[in-house]
This record gives C-alpha cells, structure tokens and sequence, in this order.
C-alpha cells in the first residue's frame, strides 16, 4: 500500500534534511519533487495543486527557515495537511436513533460491491448489532447467489424475493422484514452497471426515495486510480452520498484513490479494503493513513489488531511457562496462529515504521507466508515428546520429520535455530526487561500485558 509514493517522498525529505538550513529555493525544489511523487501515484491533479500551494505556503514561513530543524517542520507540515485532505478524523457510521439502521451500498461491478456489503454486516455483528443483507441485484447473474454465500460465510441472513422482481418492492420489503424481525441494521446490495448510467441510476433514486437510507455507500476500486475519483464525483453529484469504502487498496502501491475522493466528493472515505478475507476491512483513519504514507507506520492500528487476535488466557498460561523455562514448540506454534489471526504478515509489517526494529529495513522485508505452512508441517510431524523437549531431536529424528512435512532437514535445522533464539528473547520478555530493539512501544507492550495479569 502506498509504497511507491513512501519511497519518493522519503526521497524529497532526504534532500531537505541533507540542506541543513533551508532557502525558498530549497523547498520550492523540494516542493516539486513531492509533486511528481503524487501525480505519478495518480492523484488528481487539482488535487495536488492545491495540496503543493498549501504546504509550501506555510513551509516557506520564517517559522520554518528560520528554526532549527526546518526539515523536520515541513515534515509535520505534509503531515499535517495530509490529515487534512483526507478528512482530518475519523467518518463513523451513523447509527439510526430508531432502528433499523438502512445502508445503502452502490457502485460499479468489480469494485466489490457485493463482497463489501457482507464484510462491512460482519464488521457490524462483532459490534453487537443485528445485520440482515438485502439482495436489490436482480440484473447481473448469480448476483443474489453470491450475496447468499457471503452471508452465509459471514453468519448473516439473507432477505430476497428473487430474481426479475422490482429492486424498489425488494429494498421496501427487506427494511418492512428486518422491523419486524429485530435486525437494527439493514445492508441493501444494490445493482451495479459497468459504467454510470441513466437507468442506473435512476434505480437508486427510486430506491432512496422509498426507503430513506441513513447511510448512502459508494463502492470504488483503488486500482482504477483516476477513474474511482471521477465513478464517486458522479455518483456523489446524482445521489448525494455519505461516504466511500474504498477496496483493494492491499494491491494498489500507488493510493492516488484515497487522497483524491474525499477532496472531489466533500465525502468521507469510511473504510478500506485491505484483502480478499472477509474480515479484510478496516475503518479509515486519516491521521494512521497520512503516518502510513510518510513511512512512519501506523502503530495503534497494529495494536488494536493485536489487542483482538490476543488471548488472556493462552497469554496467562504462556508467562507461567515462560517463568518455569517450559516453552515449548507448541507454544511457538500457537503464537504464530495468533500472528495470523491479525492478518496478513506483509500487512503487518507496513504498519511497522521504518527502523523500529534495529538493525532491520522493514521497507524492504519481503514476506514469505508459506514458510508458516512449512514451520507448522515440521512442528506437527514432531511427536509430543520431541515438541516438549527439542534437545532430544537427533539426526535420525530430524530426516523422519523432515520426509514427514515434505520438507529437507535443513529446513527442519533452521526452525530449530529460530526456536532456540525466540526462547531467549521470550525469556527476557517475561523478566520485564522489554522487547530488545524495540525500545518504549516494546517496554510498554510488555508492561501492558503484565498490567492485564
């Protein structure tokens, strides 16, 4: 996400720092440099006109020049009107004072309409709501069977009347059933067109008219770059929506979408994308989007993550082990699942800022989510004993669980090695001393969890 864009503005910041004292001309020069960075990253161009002219207005102040760090300062100062041009806070949901609560959700096909309208019921049936999908598709094949299987997967009912029914009578008569039913939340998938059309769009009015949404949704693909923006100008002009999600921004390096729409449309990005999993959605935060961009991380996002991948119990029952000496392969395995329970390890690590751990370029950390698999095949073709007690794994040993995960004892040698190191750092863990290289967000991770006991 964004790395593209990371890069060369951590490139245009490298110039500034490399000055020292800074002129006019230095951050004009720098000024152009940031330019490139974002027209090549496929932001509208009005949209980063009016973002240069605004940063350079207040970087070429004496405030700045003049001031011991002036590269620091225009730093928070791109900063500080990325924030502003994605939004400045965070967009929630609004939440209906009298249920059900409608969502609308609109788009092109292939934005992830349909996907999306499943994710973002599910995100709200963690929250304690009742969602009910309503499938308003009745165009496009196998549309209101994929709405079905979506639900399903994500333990959400589905309300239809079928297809070549009136899209209008379906949306009336899913909110008229989800009243009567006790759901507080309806999710209506509506049809998508391959393009913004007359007939299209019509529909929707029809729609909005007869059912009062209290959220209008659009649906747009970050890797349409220029054309998501012009899809949700014309969408926002005909029916006034509330907010976006954008999607697939796990695949787009560039992220010209996600600085543009809120700027063109005056509506709020209310969730990204980030993965084909149906719990791949995350709300949009700009403040944790701009750190993302300026390669600072986004470390309270990683922590939440963590915070609800984390088991109190197993957590309990590991610093007991940890005190005793008693950690054992098991247990390494199982913290690798609750790794994976936070997403993908390559998302992970972009939240992590460049250098926070020493000694290691996170930027350029290529990761190999298949050697889990491995790990995880070589662990379980362990008998009990040897995961209890790795010492006794001799050769012999390490060529039967080798042929037994479909792995060479290389393989096996090195998780062994890995093993040994991770038990020496959990050890340190638990003695209180932090997370070596990862300085007070490592202290205050570890005091957290203690605090929790």
């Amino acid at each position: 996400m964004f790395q593209s864009l990371v890069d060369k503005l951590s490139s245009a910041f490298k110039g500034f720092r490399s000055k020292g004292k800074l002129t006019e001309s230095d951050v004009k020069t720098g000024m152009r440099e940031i330019k490139l960075a974002l027209l090549e990253a496929d932001v509208n161009f009005k949209v980063v006109k009016d973002f240069i002219n605004k940063v350079t207005e207040r970087a070429v102040g004496s405030e700045v020049l003049e001031s011991l760090m002036p590269a620091q300062q225009i730093v928070k100062i791109v900063n500080e009107e990325l924030i502003s041009l994605m939004g400045g806070t965070q967009a929630k949901i609004t939440i209906a004072s009298k249920p059900p609560t409608v969502i609308m959700m609109t788009g092109l096909q292939g934005a992830g309409k349909t996907t999306h309208t499943g994710k973002l019921a599910a995100y709200f049936k963690k929250q304690g709501k009742r969602p009910l999908l309503v499938a308003c598709d009745v165009y496009r094949p196998a549309a209101i069977k994929q709405l079905q299987v979506v639900g399903e997967q994500v333990g959400v009912p589905v309300f239809t009347l079928g297809d070549g029914k009136d899209p209008v009578k379906i949306a009336s008569e899913g909110v008229e059933y989800a009243g009567k039913n006790g759901y507080d939340m309806v999710f209506i998938d509506t049809a998508g067109r391959l393009h913004v059309d007359e007939d299209m769009m019509e529909e929707l009015k029809r729609i909005k008219s007869k059912v009062d949404p209290t959220e209008i949704l659009l649906v747009v693909d970050a890797m349409t770059g220029q054309d998501a923006v012009n899809v949700a100008q014309s969408f926002n002009e005909l029916l006034d929506i509330t907010g976006v999600i954008v999607t697939k921004m796990d695949g787009d390096t560039r992220g010209g979408a996600v600085l543009s729409v809120r700027y063109v449309t005056g509506k709020p990005i209310k969730f990204v994308g980030v993965g084909e999993k149906l719990d791949a959605l995350e709300p949009f935060y700009p403040d944790r989007m701009a750190s993302r961009i300026l390669g600072m991380g986004d470390m309270l996002s990683l922590i939440e993550k963590a915070e609800q991948a984390y088991d109190e119990k197993k957590a309990a029952e590991l610093e007991e082990k940890l005190r005793e000496s008693r950690f054992t392969l098991t247990d390494y395995l199982e913290q690798f699942r609750q790794i994976r329970g936070m997403g993908s390890l390559e998302s992970l690590m972009g939240m992590m800022p460049g250098g926070a751990i020493k000694g290691v370029d996170l930027k350029d950390a290529k990761i190999d989510e298949k050697q889990i698999d491995r790990m995880e095949a070589i662990i379980l073709s362990m008998t009990e004993k040897e995961r209890e007690n790795p010492d006794i794994i001799s050769s012999s040993r390490k060529k039967r669980i080798a042929a037994g995960s479909g792995t060479a004892v290389e393989d096996v040698n090195r998780l062994l090695k890995q093993f040994e190191s991770t038990n020496k750092l959990m050890k340190q863990v638990a003695s209180g001393r932090g997370i070596p290289g990862m300085g007070f967000f490592g202290r205050r991770f570890t005091k957290k969890k203690k605090k929790r006991k």
